[in-house]
């Protein structure tokens, strides 16, 4: 038995960290699959003697490693019983290029797209993708032998792994390469485990009768994709094996590709690369009515010179209406198609890709099978290959417990065969009473095919095995694969003895012995599975608790529904130089537990699980959320939408239930109050905040970072001045009358900025109209202070319930406020028909700004010819719920003012979360990544705008810059 006390005797032996906390436990108990194992412990090893330390221990005490990366595997290669030793912190160096050669050697937790932002300058790139091509790495690709989009073109990631450096299961160290037959021979006279490893396999494959067998059961060979067992039919097809295959060395790295880390732990893999693709491109988005036309244009259409032939079905198609990001991506569709096919064609020349098109256009015309076929080009292409890449996704979107399984999504045949299989697929699923979800790389043979099922009953479990066992019969039949590019891990392991018939599978459970005697390196896959219906992430037919909430999770059937809509892809896990917001605390941190699958999956556990009155007192879920900015890009950037920042929000006010309320949470929660206090006497309390003593003093009391600065209050409130203003303002016909929503932030901190803006909208012809509304709220939503946010919900909605509407709109000026109305409102507010009404009405200013443009309502030449330089960092909640083009766009009306955005992600302020003590690092990490590094290089005449009041305090914090207010620029800019 392994007590506590062996893990922290490991713990304090290896260089880098060990974790046995239930926590980390729960988060590394899943993975992007169906299941769930709770682990012994969780490893982020820091060295090679990190990881001979941790084999060593589990063969002492029995147990195992279960090698991970990003954890996006679909088939549970990822969770098992043992320690789970992520590579992904530590092991990411990209240690020598060989531009001469073209290769490259990695460590496994190299990000795919990383290392290709890497090589791009050299005209270089590694080729195999994955639909999670940007969090994804290296190691986790050759542990399943990845492929994508890509592979019609540049093959699979097996064919492109030169060399592994290893640790086998004694601890030794081993290097895999290309060998000849007499080097082959030497290796088996080395002592030890390598040499006893060659002879296995020599032993093993040597036969003809061998040879035989295995081109009888396995896979056909056509098919590039496939990953069912061991690739032994790779290395049989060698020097070594087959007089025949003259120029073919053996190479062990076929064997390791694709064996799920169940051999050998990798610590350095050399890959070989290619040239960049031609930069011209067009794809063909081919429509159809049916699935069944779809994939009969497959064969005609892979007759030309393809680099990518990708289906999507109505079900996906369906699913991005609902996705903000991909709303945007899907312009491209004619009418409501059961199936698009996306042909892609490149070439060097914009005439010879034309030429390409053509041919490809009049053979899709001579089939008959496609109602439309639109071009697209550009940034069009990216728009529709991202929307291709957001369907595993998406799928997470399905509202309830049915969800699209993964467990025969990974099937392939040959091309030619693709569409008699899948009308025997379609009938198969049909039986048991089911419509399948379609996406897929077509032009590979590849189909991922989803049964609709509730795992949570016993029946649909049931039905999960039937369904695979069936369709495994008939993968068989058409001697395909099983695993095309996602692996066997527990999922479909159980079938690989009928894949490729006992012998052959008796042939693999002798080679897992040669490496691993001890079964230390990740147990249950491929050989002596893990039973493909055990160890689900939810017990069948348990009764599922009842969660009473205070916001309204009604949209997903419950906040529990909510969590579960997680499904592991682990876009959470992007990192900065791929733009976006989702998840700042993992940008800066690198901990899985700062991710966003990470609160998701810890809350639905603790909420599913939890033997307590109140199923969110747990402080395992406090820490979790700990690092969450509530940056809500989560709700949009996220394909299956998990609000984070609202189930944050909730969490929060249930645990303070239990555990009260402290007294800096109540002071950040109620800063309108403070503010308005501090506003009766402005200058003492600037000067209390500004002295290096006192604001000394008051920052050690509150917890608040000693680095930190504080804002300053206004020396007049804006409702103040605004009931002066009317006073001395002359009304002339106005275009419009507006509301603007006076938040608390603008009010009585940034009340500059409010009078910029009302300025401005009177100049320009608009009657401003302030009611007198209460604070948005954004402040006690942010600390859980629910009950509060709900009251100030509630007044909202009934002080603008009767005055707004398309012709009279709610303006706000701080983004964390304004966006409340459209969204916390509708969970909070008691008169939901109103909240709607007003949500579908309100608009930023900057946005209201552009409409107005738009439609000649506002004039160039009411503003500056002066030229003027901008850089502008939109909001987090602008991101994620508006559109930051609309300040981009206001800000570029002046007709010399030239604008960039900013690629930036979150500031890292966040309301409060900068100002306290103990975020204050992870904050100033935030900001380091795009933004600082973005202001510092501006020009000093280089105007740095941003409409965030936290935004603007961390720009100046961290880089003594002042930002301005889009309205502000406008307002000085008026002619």
């Amino acid at each position: 038995m392994i007590l506590p006390a062996h893990l922290q005797e490991l713990s304090k032996t290896l260089s880098g960290e060990l974790f046995y906390d239930k926590l980390l436990k729960t988060i590394y108990a899943t993975d992007a699959s169906v299941y769930k194992m709770l682990p012994l412990a969780v490893a982020y090893p820091k060295t090679k003697a990190d990881i001979k330390l941790l084999i060593d221990f589990a063969k002492k005490h029995n147990t195992s490693l279960i090698p991970r990366t990003a954890g996006t595997s679909l088939a549970g290669q990822c969770v098992g019983k043992g320690i789970v030793v992520d590579v992904s912190k530590y092991f990411t160096e990209i240690i020598a290029l060989n531009e001469k050669e073209q290769t490259i050697t990695v460590q496994p937790g190299v990000v795919r797209d990383a290392l290709n932002n890497y090589l791009k300058p050299y005209g270089l790139f590694f080729g195999p993708n994955t639909s999670t091509s940007n969090r994804c790495m290296i190691g986790g690709m050759v542990g399943n032998n990845s492929s994508g989009t890509t592979s019609i073109q540049y093959g699979v990631t097996r064919d492109k792994v030169l060399e592994m450096q290893t640790i086998l299961s004694d601890g030794s160290e081993a290097t895999f390469k290309a060998i000849s037959k007499s080097e082959f021979h030497i290796k088996m006279e080395t002592p030890g485990l390598e040499g006893q490893i060659y002879k296995t396999i020599y032993t093993e494959l040597q036969s003809e009768a061998i040879h035989k067998q295995i081109e009888d059961n396995f896979p056909k060979p056509e098919i590039h994709r496939r990953n069912t067992g061991y690739a032994i039919d790779e290395l049989v097809n060698t020097e070594m094996f087959k007089p025949t295959c003259i120029d073919t060395k053996f190479n062990m790295c076929k064997l390791l590709s694709g064996s799920e880390g169940t051999l050998a732990f990798t610590t350095g893999i050399t890959l070989k690369l290619d040239a960049l693709p031609p930069q011209e491109n067009i794809m063909v988005a081919a429509h159809f009515h049916s699935i069944e036309n779809c994939l009969n244009a497959v064969v005609p259409v892979m007759q030309h010179d393809l680099y990518a032939c990708e289906m999507m079905d109505k079900t996906i198609l369906d699913c991005t209406k609902h996705n903000k990001t991909q709303e945007e991506n899907r312009q491209f569709l004619e009418g409501d198609p059961e199936a698009i096919l996306m042909c892609e064609v490149k070439a060097e020349t914009k005439e010879e890709v034309q030429s390409k098109v053509d041919a490809l256009i009049k053979t899709i015309k001579e089939t008959g099978l496609s109602y439309a076929y639109p071009l697209l080009v550009g940034d069009d292409v990216d728009k529709a290959n991202n929307l291709r890449s957001a369907g595993l996704g998406l799928l997470g979107n399905i509202v309830g417990d049915k969800k699209a399984v993964a467990c025969i999504e990974d099937t392939a045949v040959v091309v030619e065969d693709l569409a008699s299989y899948i009308s025997e697929f379609t009938a198969l699923m049909e039986n048991h009473g089911q419509k399948a979800v379609y996406y897929a790389h077509a032009g590979a043979g590849e189909i991922h095919l989803r049964p609709i099922l509730d795992l949570k009953k016993g029946g649909d479990v049931d039905l999960f095995r039937k369904i695979t066992t069936d369709v495994a019969h008939l993968v068989k039949k058409y001697q395909g694969s099983m695993s095309g590019e996602h692996g066997d891990g527990i999922v479909r392991s159980e079938f690989i003895p009928l894949m490729i018939g006992q012998d052959n599978y008796g042939i693999l459970k002798r080679i897992k012995t040669a490496f691993d005697a001890d079964t230390i390196f990740n147990p249950g896959k491929i050989v002596d599975a893990f039973p493909m219906d055990k160890g689900l992430r939810y017990e069948a037919d348990k009764q599922i608790p009842t969660i009473d909430t205070l916001m309204d999770f009604s949209a997903s059937l419950g906040i529990l529904r909510e969590a579960e809509k997680c499904n592991g892809s682990g876009d959470c896990r992007k990192l900065p130089e791929f733009g976006g917001v989702m998840c700042p605390s993992y940008r800066a941190t690198r901990n899985e537990k700062d991710t966003t699958r990470a609160r998701a999956n810890a809350l639905r556990e603790f909420l599913t699980n939890s033997d307590k009155a109140n199923r969110f007192d747990h402080k395992e879920l406090k820490e979790v959320f700990d690092l969450c900015l509530s940056c809500k890009a989560c709700a949009s950037e996220c394909p299956s939408s998990v609000d984070v920042a609202s189930l944050k929000a909730e969490f929060q006010y249930q645990y303070q239930k239990a555990n009260g309320v402290s007294l800096r949470t109540k002071l950040f929660a109620y800063n309108d109050t403070m503010n308005r206090y501090g506003g009766m006497f402005p200058k003492l309390t600037n000067f209390v905040f500004t002295n290096a003593i006192t604001a000394s003093l008051l920052k050690k009391a509150l917890g608040i970072a000693k680095d930190r600065t504080l804002p300053l209050i206004s020396s007049i409130s804006l409702n103040k001045w605004f009931k002066e203003f009317k006073k001395q303002h002359i009304e002339k016909e106005p275009i419009k009358t507006i509301y603007l929503f006076n938040d608390e932030f603008t009010n009585h901190l940034d009340t500059k900025i409010g009078k910029d803006a009302i300025s401005l909208l009177t100049a320009l012809n608009y009657k401003v109209v302030i009611l007198e509304n209460d604070v948005s709220g954004r402040a006690f939503l942010s600390k859980g202070l629910l009950k509060q946010a709900k009251a100030a919900a509630n007044k909202n909605v009934a002080v603008f319930k009767d005055k707004i509407s398309a012709e009279s709109p709610l303006l706000g000026i701080e983004p964390s406020a304004i966006l409340t109305f459209k969204d916390e409102y509708l969970k909070l507010a008691d008169n939901k028909q109103a909240a709607k009404t007003i949500a579908k009405n309100t608009l930023l200013i900057e946005e209201f700004l552009q409409q107005e443009m738009a439609i000649g309502n506002i004039k160039h030449e009411q503003f500056t010819k002066k030229e003027k330089q901008i850089k502008f960092h939109g909001h987090c909640h602008q991101k994620a719920m508006g559109n930051q083009l609309s300040s981009f766009s206001v800000l570029n009306f002046p007709e010399n003012y030239k604008v960039t955005i900013i690629p930036s992600g979150c500031c890292g302020m966040a309301g409060s979360f900068g100002y306290e003590k103990e975020h204050y690092e992870v904050s100033m990490a935030i900001g380091e990544q795009t933004l600082f590094p973005a202001v510092r290089k501006a020009p000093n005449d280089t105007i740095i705008a941003a409409n965030g009041t936290s935004c603007r305090h961390q720009i100046k914090d961290g880089t003594q810059r002042e930002a301005l207010h889009p309205i502000t620029i406008l307002k000085d800019a008026l002619a």
